[in-house]
């Protein structure tokens, strides 16, 4: 599968914005595109313009292709009521977000590799999907033999500040679990999901 494997933060200054919250995002001091000409470009984005920033900054955020994002939000109209909300909801479930926001890894797309590596067990079971949808009452673990990545040990001796009201997870341990659906008030990435909408109704 393709992915991106250059500097992370210097999507940020492309999209005009920190994407990961982080305050040492070099976005937060140069708001303007990477290269010479980036703090002397002015431009005034179209409604298409700014629908599609809104939709990269989402893809983006959760390391996914065109493909996956599309199919992502194909679902989460079937799903019925907000789609926007259904959308992020569908993202933030996956394994590797999980993962991510449990604070076994540093990044979304490190916390990928960990799945992807055969690191992380399911309800018990290895689980190498990265686009797994986990559920209420789901168990994500660490596997035994793994808990000795530094990484994953750091993650587990250091846990996130704050970690979303849907996750829970015991101090020093390898294990979390998913104990209510996301909803849009307690998903930590906040995002106009509006633009993204009007981008694929088009």
């Amino acid at each position: 599968m393709a992915r991106y494997i250059g500097p992370r933060h210097k999507l940020c200054r492309t999209l005009g914005s920190c994407i990961w919250g982080s305050p040492k995002c070099p976005s937060v001091k140069r708001p303007y595109p990477p290269g010479q000409h980036g703090p002397n470009l002015r431009r005034k984005l179209t409604v298409y313009g700014q629908q599609l920033l809104e939709k990269q900054k989402i893809q983006k955020h959760y390391g996914i292709l065109e493909r996956q994002m599309r199919r992502t939000f194909e679902k989460a109209q079937r799903m019925g009521g907000v789609t926007g909300t259904n959308l992020l909801m569908l993202l933030e479930s996956r394994l590797d977000t999980v993962i991510y926001r449990l604070g076994y890894a540093n990044t979304i797309f490190a916390a990928r590799q960990l799945v992807s590596h055969g690191h992380v067990l399911v309800d018990g079971k290895a689980c190498n999907i990265p686009s797994f949808q986990v559920k209420p009452g789901m168990t994500v673990s660490i596997r035994e033999k793994s808990r000795k990545i530094p990484m994953i040990e750091q993650g587990a001796e250091n846990p996130p500040a704050m970690i979303p009201e849907y996750l829970e997870r015991a101090p020093k341990s390898f294990e979390g679990r998913m104990v209510s659906q996301p909803t849009l008030e307690t998903i930590p990435f906040k995002a106009d999901t509006a633009g993204v909408i009007g981008f694929y109704s088009r």
